[in-house]
């Protein structure tokens, strides 16, 4: 078998007896962006046609388009016990699954995109909307890799190309934590200063973290899952070490338990700690809830990210005209 960068393959079936399908689509973000701009046309059967006007002109279809270059759709669902009726070639379909779509970006990695839509070709090779209404079963996997190699590294192959090292990343950062946080506990405990004590907590804080996304990590590694909630809860953590990491730094430049024990104006710097934590969640939630993965934008490209960095910037310019005594 010809080695690929990457494979999505599956199972898709339904417990309905039903002759109809639907479609599988596979696209990359070139394709995918007009299709699914597309599917919101009110009128269901312009809406298929004109999801698929510019795949048809590439997609590989044994009855409508036998001179297409690209293998991007699947009749779906497949027959129990069988490979999908578009599955013209057994070998090329990983064993135990019943469709196979190979990938090879060998120029640069691109986003792919999988859909379901309810649309099918009619006996005219026209797209027309599905009317009737089942449910589908499936199991489908995307890795980076051929699953028929030995040679594959399991700390990377469920991994998109974006998240590559991740696992690796993570284990370096542990390491450093668990050198560092028993020496910082154990500083704190001898010095017992209120700077030192403030650090080690937020020490922690980033320890543990690390640690909740490492074990997400390690277990997508192996199931291509993970744990979600344990992923979220560290990265609620690692909000809380960098705001009190924050906090510290503002206690600092006012000369907190360095030169003096009080400081003026407290309420203020508090209210300015807080409202700084408060758009670090609100930047948190809205990347989890809000941003749509089909837009490929980062969280500081929304107006929460850009009032995240406008705060951070008025932080740091407000210390420093204080420090210099305008």
């Amino acid at each position: 078998m010809v080695l690929t960068q990457g494979y999505i393959y599956g199972n898709i079936t339904t417990q309905l007896d039903t002759t109809s399908y639907v479609t599988l689509a596979v696209l990359d973000r070139g394709y995918f962006l007009e299709y699914y701009g597309n599917s919101t046309v009110l009128q269901r059967a312009a809406a298929c046609t004109a999801m698929f006007k510019k795949i048809d002109s590439v997609a590989y279809d044994s009855q409508c388009n036998d001179g297409g270059s690209q293998d991007l759709l699947r009749k779906i669902p497949c027959p129990n016990g069988k490979l999908c009726p578009d599955e013209d070639n057994p070998r090329n379909v990983v064993e135990n699954f019943q469709f196979s779509f190979h990938v090879e970006d060998l120029s640069q990695p691109r986003f792919w995109y999988l859909s379901f839509v309810a649309c099918y070709r009619d006996s005219n090779c026209s797209w027309k909307p599905l009317e009737e209404e089942f449910s589908l079963d499936y199991d489908i996997w995307l890795v980076n890799g051929n699953p028929y190699s030995k040679n594959q590294n399991p700390l990377e192959y469920q991994f998109s190309f974006d998240n590559q090292d991740t696992v690796e990343i993570y284990l370096v950062f542990l390491a450093c934590y668990m050198f560092l946080t028993p020496l910082q506990v154990y500083a704190v405990m001898r010095q017992k200063h209120p700077v030192t004590k403030l650090f080690t907590v937020g020490l922690i804080f980033s320890l543990c973290g690390v640690l909740l996304n490492m074990f997400h990590c390690l277990k997508f590694a192996f199931d291509g899952k993970g744990v979600e909630i344990a992923a979220i809860i560290g990265g609620v953590l690692d909000i809380c070490s960098q705001t009190l990491l924050m906090l510290l730094l503002l206690l600092l430049a006012k000369g907190w338990a360095i030169t003096r024990k009080e400081l003026k104006n407290i309420t203020l710097l508090f209210s300015v700690w807080a409202l700084y934590g408060l758009v670090h969640v609100l930047l948190y939630v809205w990347d989890l809830t809000e941003l749509d993965v089909i837009d490929d934008i980062d969280a500081y490209q929304t107006w929460p990210g850009w009032l995240m960095l406008i705060l951070r910037i008025g932080i740091m310019v407000r210390e420093h005209i204080a420090q210099i005594g305008i």
